[in-house]
Formats: structure tokens, sequence, C-alpha cells
């Protein structure tokens, strides 16, 4: 992502991170948040799409995040969507670089559901999953596109 690009969707992205953080409902101690949020998006998005056709779209986010961060191109997504073993990761980097990471990534994904589903549906599905989540001051209609 540019520099000033995607600011609401990167906004978005950090909240939806930090409720996921705040929850300490991970059966996982090593995932990293912001595959939870993407795991969380899974469930009605692969009633809608199907597990490959959000499993296309989990991949797409990731090359796209993984220009401005490589690690991720590291990571490896299952089948069924989830991702691989992280502990090798999560031990090589510090953990502003995980966030930083992270939020791109989440932020791509967001990105991409804007793109296809506009920004008024993808807001309903983040508000389905995440109902505590603040989210009324971001505006996904006028988002900035790189």
């Amino acid at each position: 992502m540019a520099p000033g690009a995607f600011t609401n969707l990167k906004e978005c992205a950090r909240r939806l991170l930090d409720c996921e953080a705040a929850s300490g409902k991970s059966p996982d101690a090593t995932a990293f948040s912001a595959f939870r949020v993407c795991e969380k998006l899974g469930g009605p998005l692969g009633k809608l799409l199907g597990v490959g056709g959000f499993r296309a779209l989990l991949f797409r986010a990731l090359a796209l995040a993984g220009a401005e961060f490589p690690w991720l191109h590291t990571l490896y997504i299952n089948p069924d969507s989830s991702v691989a073993s992280l502990e090798g990761v999560k031990r090589t980097l510090d953990s502003g670089t995980v966030t930083e990471g992270e939020e791109a990534l989440a932020a791509q994904l967001l990105g991409l559901l804007v793109t296809f589903i506009g920004p008024g549906l993808t807001l309903g599905l983040i508000r389905e999953v995440w109902p505590e989540a603040a989210l009324d001051d971001l505006d996904l209609e006028n988002e900035q596109k790189p």
C-alpha cells in the first residue's frame, strides 16, 4: 500500500485486530491476530463464495500485503483457509514488524471486499462478526485507492 492509501481500511483493520487481541479467545497462542480476523471473515464469506473463493481472496490479500512485508510470503495457507504453523515466523521477527504486517494483510483483505461487494456490505459483514467494534466514524465509501 502506498503511504496515505487505504487510511480508513488500515484503521478498520487495526480496530479489528485490537478486538481479536482483547478477546483472548484464540485456541492457538501462536496465531496472529490478523489470521483470526481473516478466519472469522472466512465463515460468512465461505458461505457466500465457498471455501475456494475465500481462499483465493486470502491468497490475493497475502500477495498484496507481501509486496510491502516480504515475510508474509513465507506463510502457507492450508486448503481450509487456515494458516500453517507460525511459530518460526514469530521467533524471527520483532513485534512491531509482525503488527505492521498483520495490519497490512487485514487491510488488503478488507480492501478486496470493498472492491468486490462494496463498502456498505463490507461494513455490514464486519458488524455481523464484530458487533462490539467501534467503526461508525470510518468512511469506506470514499476510500483513497493506491
